[in-house]
Protein backbone atom coordinates (compact mmCIF):
# COMPACT_ATOMS: atom_id res chain seq x y z
CA UNK A 1 0.00 0.00 0.00
CA UNK A 2 0.88 3.43 -0.44
CA UNK A 3 1.68 4.63 3.02
CA UNK A 4 2.59 8.46 3.22
CA UNK A 5 2.82 11.89 5.23
CA UNK A 6 -0.70 12.88 4.09
CA UNK A 7 -2.51 9.92 5.37
CA UNK A 8 -0.92 10.71 8.66
CA UNK A 9 -2.23 13.52 8.66
CA UNK A 10 -5.63 12.18 8.15
CA UNK A 11 -4.55 9.69 11.06
CA UNK A 12 -4.03 12.64 13.18
CA UNK A 13 -6.74 14.57 12.59
CA UNK A 14 -8.91 11.65 13.67
CA UNK A 15 -7.09 11.54 16.87
CA UNK A 16 -7.69 14.76 17.89
CA UNK A 17 -11.15 15.67 17.07
CA UNK A 18 -13.03 12.01 16.43
CA UNK A 19 -10.96 9.91 19.12
CA UNK A 20 -10.70 13.30 21.60
CA UNK A 21 -6.93 12.10 22.04
CA UNK A 22 -4.95 14.56 24.09
CA UNK A 23 -2.03 17.18 22.54
CA UNK A 24 0.80 15.10 24.06
CA UNK A 25 -0.72 11.90 22.55
CA UNK A 26 -1.12 13.02 19.17
CA UNK A 27 2.61 14.51 19.01
CA UNK A 28 4.19 10.92 20.50
CA UNK A 29 2.05 9.35 17.57
CA UNK A 30 3.28 12.11 15.04
CA UNK A 31 6.76 11.26 16.02
CA UNK A 32 6.71 7.72 15.95
CA UNK A 33 5.07 7.37 12.96
CA UNK A 34 6.83 9.66 11.01
CA UNK A 35 9.59 7.77 12.24
CA UNK A 36 8.07 4.35 10.69
CA UNK A 37 6.31 6.12 7.71
CA UNK A 38 10.52 7.44 6.79
CA UNK A 39 11.28 3.71 7.27
CA UNK A 40 9.06 2.13 5.20
CA UNK A 41 9.87 4.68 2.23
CA UNK A 42 13.37 4.31 2.59
CA UNK A 43 13.39 0.31 2.67
CA UNK A 44 10.67 0.38 -0.21
CA UNK A 45 8.71 -2.71 1.33
CA UNK A 46 5.13 -4.43 1.86
CA UNK A 47 3.35 -2.96 5.59
CA UNK A 48 3.91 -6.91 6.21
CA UNK A 49 5.07 -8.17 9.46
CA UNK A 50 8.10 -9.01 7.46
CA UNK A 51 8.28 -5.93 7.66
CA UNK A 52 7.17 -5.17 11.56
CA UNK A 53 9.75 -7.60 12.55
CA UNK A 54 12.71 -6.05 10.63
CA UNK A 55 11.28 -2.47 11.73
CA UNK A 56 11.47 -3.70 15.50
CA UNK A 57 15.25 -4.93 15.05
CA UNK A 58 15.81 -1.70 13.60
CA UNK A 59 14.56 -0.07 16.47
CA UNK A 60 16.65 -2.47 19.23
CA UNK A 61 19.62 -0.95 18.05
CA UNK A 62 19.15 2.77 19.14
CA UNK A 63 15.93 2.69 21.66
CA UNK A 64 15.24 1.34 24.81
CA UNK A 65 13.22 -1.71 25.31
CA UNK A 66 10.35 0.74 26.41
CA UNK A 67 10.47 2.97 23.54
CA UNK A 68 10.18 0.28 21.09
CA UNK A 69 6.89 -0.88 23.26
CA UNK A 70 5.57 2.08 22.68
CA UNK A 71 6.50 3.25 18.94
CA UNK A 72 4.81 -0.65 18.50
CA UNK A 73 1.28 0.41 20.06
CA UNK A 74 1.40 3.73 18.02
CA UNK A 75 1.89 1.89 14.96
CA UNK A 76 -0.78 -0.92 15.94
CA UNK A 77 -3.21 1.69 16.87
CA UNK A 78 -2.37 3.51 13.38
CA UNK A 79 -2.79 -0.08 11.38
CA UNK A 80 -5.98 -0.28 12.99
CA UNK A 81 -7.27 2.55 11.87
CA UNK A 82 -6.13 2.22 8.55
CA UNK A 83 -8.06 -1.47 8.71
CA UNK A 84 -11.22 0.30 9.77
CA UNK A 85 -11.33 2.60 6.43
CA UNK A 86 -10.28 0.38 4.62
CA UNK A 87 -6.91 1.73 3.63
CA UNK A 88 -5.41 -1.21 4.65
CA UNK A 89 -6.82 -4.75 3.58
CA UNK A 90 -4.46 -6.96 5.90
CA UNK A 91 -3.57 -5.75 8.72
CA UNK A 92 0.24 -6.91 10.21
CA UNK A 93 -0.41 -6.80 13.87
CA UNK A 94 -3.28 -9.62 13.55
CA UNK A 95 -2.09 -12.64 15.29
CA UNK A 96 1.59 -11.02 15.59
CA UNK A 97 3.27 -11.52 18.86
CA UNK A 98 5.48 -9.31 19.93
CA UNK A 99 8.07 -9.89 22.68
CA UNK A 100 10.21 -7.16 23.94
CA UNK A 101 12.27 -7.94 27.03
CA UNK A 102 11.88 -4.41 28.98
CA UNK A 103 13.42 -4.18 32.11
CA UNK A 104 12.05 -4.34 35.11
CA UNK A 105 12.53 -0.66 36.92
CA UNK A 106 11.17 0.12 40.36
CA UNK A 107 9.90 3.55 40.50
CA UNK A 108 11.75 6.10 42.45
CA UNK A 109 10.22 7.52 45.21
CA UNK A 110 10.45 10.42 48.04
CA UNK A 111 11.01 9.57 51.65
CA UNK A 112 8.22 11.28 53.96
CA UNK A 113 11.48 13.16 55.69
CA UNK A 114 12.68 14.58 52.67
CA UNK A 115 8.66 15.66 51.53
CA UNK A 116 8.28 17.12 55.05
CA UNK A 117 11.46 19.22 54.57
CA UNK A 118 11.01 20.57 51.30
CA UNK A 119 7.26 21.55 52.48
CA UNK A 120 8.82 23.19 55.54
CA UNK A 121 11.29 25.11 52.99
CA UNK A 122 8.41 26.44 51.00
CA UNK A 123 6.76 27.36 54.04
CA UNK A 124 10.09 29.31 55.63
CA UNK A 125 10.32 31.03 51.87
CA UNK A 126 6.99 32.69 52.53
CA UNK A 127 7.76 34.01 55.56
CA UNK A 128 10.87 34.71 55.04
CA UNK A 129 9.85 36.42 51.55
CA UNK A 130 10.58 40.18 51.10
CA UNK A 131 8.75 41.64 48.17
CA UNK A 132 5.46 40.94 47.08
CA UNK A 133 6.83 38.81 43.78
CA UNK A 134 8.71 36.38 46.46
CA UNK A 135 5.46 35.97 48.38
CA UNK A 136 3.07 35.08 45.33
CA UNK A 137 5.81 32.67 44.11
CA UNK A 138 6.00 30.89 47.40
CA UNK A 139 2.44 30.64 47.96
CA UNK A 140 1.96 29.15 44.90
CA UNK A 141 5.08 26.95 45.64
CA UNK A 142 3.42 25.39 48.58
CA UNK A 143 -0.32 24.77 46.92
CA UNK A 144 1.83 22.98 44.49
CA UNK A 145 3.76 20.75 46.53
CA UNK A 146 0.65 20.47 48.73
CA UNK A 147 -1.69 19.32 46.43
CA UNK A 148 1.11 17.16 44.23
CA UNK A 149 1.40 14.89 47.59
CA UNK A 150 -2.08 14.86 48.69
CA UNK A 151 -3.51 13.47 45.21
CA UNK A 152 -0.69 11.70 43.94
CA UNK A 153 -2.15 13.25 40.46
CA UNK A 154 0.58 13.40 37.59
CA UNK A 155 1.98 16.69 36.42
CA UNK A 156 0.13 17.39 33.29
CA UNK A 157 -3.05 17.13 35.44
CA UNK A 158 -1.80 19.37 38.35
CA UNK A 159 -0.95 21.68 35.24
CA UNK A 160 -3.85 20.91 33.28
CA UNK A 161 -6.47 21.70 36.32
CA UNK A 162 -8.81 25.00 35.83
CA UNK A 163 -10.40 26.69 38.58
CA UNK A 164 -13.65 25.42 38.51
CA UNK A 165 -12.13 21.82 39.19
CA UNK A 166 -11.15 22.80 42.84
CA UNK A 167 -14.20 23.36 45.20
CA UNK A 168 -12.81 24.03 48.72
CA UNK A 169 -16.70 23.99 49.77
CA UNK A 170 -16.99 20.23 49.52
CA UNK A 171 -13.43 19.50 49.34
CA UNK A 172 -13.04 17.89 46.41
CA UNK A 173 -10.14 18.58 43.25
CA UNK A 174 -11.63 17.17 39.66
CA UNK A 175 -8.65 16.17 37.57
CA UNK A 176 -8.74 15.42 34.04
CA UNK A 177 -6.63 11.94 33.31
CA UNK A 178 -5.16 10.33 30.51
CA UNK A 179 -7.61 9.21 28.01
CA UNK A 180 -10.26 12.01 28.86
CA UNK A 181 -11.09 10.09 32.03
CA UNK A 182 -12.15 11.95 34.70
CA UNK A 183 -12.01 11.42 38.89
CA UNK A 184 -12.58 13.18 41.80
CA UNK A 185 -10.51 13.39 44.89
CA UNK A 186 -11.24 14.20 48.42
CA UNK A 187 -8.96 16.88 49.96
CA UNK A 188 -8.75 15.82 53.83
CA UNK A 189 -6.04 17.91 54.96
CA UNK A 190 -6.51 21.28 56.36
CA UNK A 191 -2.76 22.50 55.80
CA UNK A 192 -3.70 21.57 52.00
CA UNK A 193 -6.95 23.26 52.08
CA UNK A 194 -5.57 26.43 53.97
CA UNK A 195 -3.06 26.61 51.13
CA UNK A 196 -5.27 26.57 48.32
CA UNK A 197 -7.58 29.13 49.87
CA UNK A 198 -4.31 31.72 50.23
CA UNK A 199 -3.29 30.59 46.81
CA UNK A 200 -6.63 31.77 45.25
CA UNK A 201 -7.17 34.78 47.48
CA UNK A 202 -3.64 35.76 45.95
CA UNK A 203 -3.75 34.79 42.67
CA UNK A 204 -7.76 35.09 42.51
CA UNK A 205 -7.93 32.48 38.98
CA UNK A 206 -10.94 32.85 37.01
CA UNK A 207 -13.70 30.46 36.18
CA UNK A 208 -13.08 28.24 33.15
CA UNK A 209 -9.67 29.19 33.24
CA UNK A 210 -6.28 27.66 34.30
CA UNK A 211 -6.15 27.32 38.40
CA UNK A 212 -2.10 27.55 38.59
CA UNK A 213 -0.82 30.72 37.40
CA UNK A 214 2.33 32.38 36.15
CA UNK A 215 2.82 36.06 36.97
CA UNK A 216 1.36 36.95 33.87
CA UNK A 217 -1.71 34.80 34.84
CA UNK A 218 -0.69 32.44 31.79
CA UNK A 219 -1.17 28.44 32.76
CA UNK A 220 1.83 27.45 34.84
CA UNK A 221 4.09 25.21 32.88
CA UNK A 222 5.09 21.25 33.69
CA UNK A 223 8.71 22.61 33.39
CA UNK A 224 8.10 25.34 35.97
CA UNK A 225 6.94 22.74 38.52
CA UNK A 226 9.80 20.09 37.56
CA UNK A 227 12.36 23.44 38.50
CA UNK A 228 10.24 24.52 41.82
CA UNK A 229 10.74 20.65 43.19
CA UNK A 230 14.41 21.07 42.59
CA UNK A 231 15.14 24.09 43.87
CA UNK A 232 13.61 23.07 47.42
CA UNK A 233 15.94 19.67 47.66
CA UNK A 234 18.59 21.77 46.87
CA UNK A 235 17.98 23.97 49.31
CA UNK A 236 17.41 21.14 51.93
CA UNK A 237 20.83 19.47 50.79
CA UNK A 238 19.19 16.64 48.50
CA UNK A 239 21.14 15.77 45.78
CA UNK A 240 18.83 13.62 43.92
CA UNK A 241 16.74 14.43 41.40
CA UNK A 242 13.57 15.19 42.31
CA UNK A 243 10.68 14.86 39.96
CA UNK A 244 6.56 15.88 40.16
CA UNK A 245 6.44 12.06 39.73
CA UNK A 246 8.11 10.92 42.49
CA UNK A 247 5.61 12.81 44.51
CA UNK A 248 3.20 10.52 42.71
CA UNK A 249 5.24 7.32 43.52
CA UNK A 250 5.98 8.06 46.89
CA UNK A 251 2.13 9.22 47.56
CA UNK A 252 1.33 5.50 46.67
CA UNK A 253 4.07 3.36 48.14
CA UNK A 254 3.34 5.50 51.60
CA UNK A 255 -0.57 4.85 51.08
CA UNK A 256 0.47 0.65 50.56
CA UNK A 257 2.62 0.74 53.34
CA UNK A 258 -0.03 1.94 55.21
CA UNK A 259 -1.71 -1.03 54.56
CA UNK A 260 -4.44 0.62 52.09
CA UNK A 261 -6.31 -1.79 49.57
CA UNK A 262 -4.00 -1.20 46.31
CA UNK A 263 -7.58 -1.04 44.37
CA UNK A 264 -8.28 2.25 45.95
CA UNK A 265 -4.98 3.30 45.21
CA UNK A 266 -5.61 2.38 41.40
CA UNK A 267 -8.29 4.72 41.79
CA UNK A 268 -6.64 7.22 43.35
CA UNK A 269 -3.62 7.60 40.78
CA UNK A 270 -6.30 7.05 38.11
CA UNK A 271 -5.01 3.67 36.60
CA UNK A 272 -6.79 1.61 34.08
CA UNK A 273 -5.69 -1.17 34.76
CA UNK A 274 -4.19 -2.89 38.59
CA UNK A 275 -1.39 -4.30 36.98
CA UNK A 276 0.12 -0.53 36.24
CA UNK A 277 -0.64 -0.36 40.12
CA UNK A 278 0.98 -3.85 41.39
CA UNK A 279 4.48 -2.19 40.21
CA UNK A 280 4.43 -0.74 43.81
CA UNK A 281 3.91 -3.94 45.66
CA UNK A 282 7.49 -4.21 44.28
CA UNK A 283 8.68 -1.31 45.95
CA UNK A 284 7.14 -2.62 49.44
CA UNK A 285 8.52 -5.96 48.89
CA UNK A 286 12.35 -3.91 48.84
CA UNK A 287 12.07 -2.00 51.65
CA UNK A 288 10.43 -5.10 53.61
CA UNK A 289 13.88 -6.95 53.43
CA UNK A 290 15.85 -3.88 54.13
CA UNK A 291 13.86 -2.98 56.76
CA UNK A 292 14.67 -7.04 57.49
CA UNK A 293 18.23 -6.96 56.91
CA UNK A 294 19.20 -4.05 59.05
CA UNK A 295 16.70 -4.08 61.83
CA UNK A 296 15.38 -7.52 63.16
CA UNK A 297 16.91 -8.45 66.17
CA UNK A 298 17.76 -11.69 65.19
CA UNK A 299 20.81 -9.51 63.74
CA UNK A 300 22.06 -9.35 67.74
CA UNK A 301 21.75 -12.81 68.65
CA UNK A 302 25.64 -13.66 67.79
CA UNK A 303 25.36 -17.45 67.33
Amino acid sequence: MDLTFQLLEKYLYACTYQKNLNEKTVKAYRIDLSQFISYYSEHRTQLNRDTINKYIAHLNQCCKPRSVKRKMASLKAFCTWMEEEDYLSDNPFRKLRIKLNEPFVLPKTISLSVIEQMLAAAYQAHEDSCTNQERKISLRDIATMEILFATGMRVSELCGLNTEDIDLTRGTVKIHGKGSKERILQITNDSVMESLRKYIEEYQPCEQHPFFLTQRHTRLAEQSVRLCLQKYAEQIGVSQHITPHMFRHSFATLLLEEDVDIRYIQQLLGHSSIVTTQIYTHVTTAKQRDILLHKHPRNKISI
